[in-house]
């Protein structure tokens, strides 16, 4: 593997890293010198992604490419599977540096009114609850290193959404629990700022992975959400992982608190 080093050594829990956005982002961040905990529910990729080698799951890519990655099975939304996520990364690599809450679920094509109490509820479920959880479980892990070393506070990266920024239709659920994922990464960045924790969000738009592919597949759906983007295109999930790695390294030192659309201008 061709080591650039942004992130040389640092330590990292990546929630939902098997597929799309979450696998994308752990190879970028292993290539940048990251020891990677691969947190997910099932440790092979989702069939239909847009991605290269789907057969190898995201560790074993990593480490075919001579990066350092291990699997952990993690329900999100499961207190107790967060926090050992987090605990085998300190178990096998002694620290945590860097915790990026990835996963989440979507749920649209429906009024406010035909949506169910369950897919509600599974929204927040993952999308809100498995923020909290993986924030929480950073922060205690953050707070029990600054007893050894002042200078390394950590840094928590949230999966949100342009979805958590304003509305759209169809997807109210979703939209929902984005909202308030958006408002959890503000108030955790006011909250534990003053420790030196960073905490940030990135907001993409319909990007492609397996979770997106019968919308891509779509042609009228894609076609006019295509047109719908100034820059003409949907989002691939290196466009997504390249700032989290930016903002998982040193370089983002001074950005706090944000929530940065990954949208070719579509909130334009």
């Amino acid at each position: 593997m061709n080591t650039r080093g942004q992130l040389r050594d640092k330590i990292v829990v990546i929630t939902g890293a098997s597929s799309g956005v979450g696998r994308a982002s752990a190879t970028v961040f292993a290539a940048e010198g990251a020891k990677v905990v691969v947190a997910d529910i099932i440790e092979e990729p989702l069939a239909g992604g847009f991605g290269a080698d789907e057969e190898s799951s995201t560790a074993e890519l990593i480490k075919s490419n001579g990066g350092d990655a291990v699997f952990v099975k993690c329900d999100v939304t499961k207190a107790g599977e967060v926090d050992a996520a987090v605990r085998a990364a300190v178990e096998r690599y002694g620290r945590l540096d860097v915790m990026f809450n990835n996963a989440g679920v979507y749920r649209g094509g429906k009024l406010l009114d035909e949506f169910t109490e369950e897919d509600l509820q599974l929204c927040f479920d993952v999308n809100v609850k498995g923020t909290f959880l993986g924030t929480q479980a950073a922060i205690r892990q953050f707070r029990d290193q600054q007893r050894v070393s002042a200078d390394n506070a950590g840094t928590i990266i949230n999966l949100v959404s342009t979805a958590g920024l304003h509305g759209n239709l169809k997807q109210s659920v979703y939209n929902i629990s984005k909202a308030a994922q958006a408002n959890l990464t503000r108030c955790a960045a006011l909250e534990y700022g003053p420790e030196g924790v960073r905490i940030n969000g990135i907001c993409p738009t319909f990007t492609k992975t397996a979770l997106t592919r019968n919308l891509f597949d779509d042609t009228a759906f894609m076609e006019n959400f295509t047109d719908s983007v100034p820059l003409k295109r949907w989002g691939e999930t290196d466009d997504i992982a390249k700032l989290a790695l930016f903002l998982a390294s040193d370089a983002s030192s001074y950005i706090h608190g944000a929530l940065i659309p990954v949208d070719g201008g579509k909130s334009l």
